[in-house]
């Protein structure tokens, strides 16, 4: 897709940030109710809730799995936007500390209010290879310590 109109342009600054681990762009880009909604069958599955929620779940999994720019890259691809909404597909990549590593498809559906992320929900290609992948990043070297409840019911502002 080759038209950029305000959502897109917002979606794509999220991607950056999170690209850049860049908290403070990451959080003038969404608005301070986000919804970061992940398939369950993931670790760190659920809804995480403000941007703050992000270092509990997806971020505490892959932050460490990703430690140069070449795994951090997401490759965005817009394929469909309308209004508020917008379609991307991305790359979730990952090395572990024994060196293997996990390039998978992930698809986001993201709803874009007032110029800012509102709601990404995401649809992963092949979750199973995702969780046998964390599973022996785990084994390999511990994830960091995380309050041990399901994200759905946390709420964090």
């Amino acid at each position: 897709m080759t038209t950029s109109t305000p959502s897109i342009e917002a979606v794509l600054a999220v991607f950056a940030a999170v690209e850049q681990r860049d908290d403070a762009a990451l959080a003038r880009a969404c608005q301070p109710d986000v919804e970061f909604c992940w398939p369950p069958s993931l670790p760190y599955g659920g809804t995480a809730r403000g941007v703050a929620g992000r270092r509990e779940g997806w971020a505490a999994y892959w932050d460490r799995l990703q430690p140069t720019a070449a795994q951090r890259r997401l490759d965005p691809r817009v394929v469909a936007a309308t209004g508020q909404e917008v379609v991307v597909l991305w790359r979730q990549r990952g090395l572990t500390p024994a060196g293997e590593s996990l390039d998978s498809e992930v698809l986001g559906l993201y709803h874009v209010r007032e110029g800012k992320l509102s709601r990404g929900q995401m649809f992963y290609f092949d979750p199973t290879a995702v969780c046998a992948f964390l599973a022996r990043a785990s084994r390999a070297a511990p994830a960091r310590a995380t309050t041990g409840e399901p994200l759905s019911t946390r709420h964090t502002a």
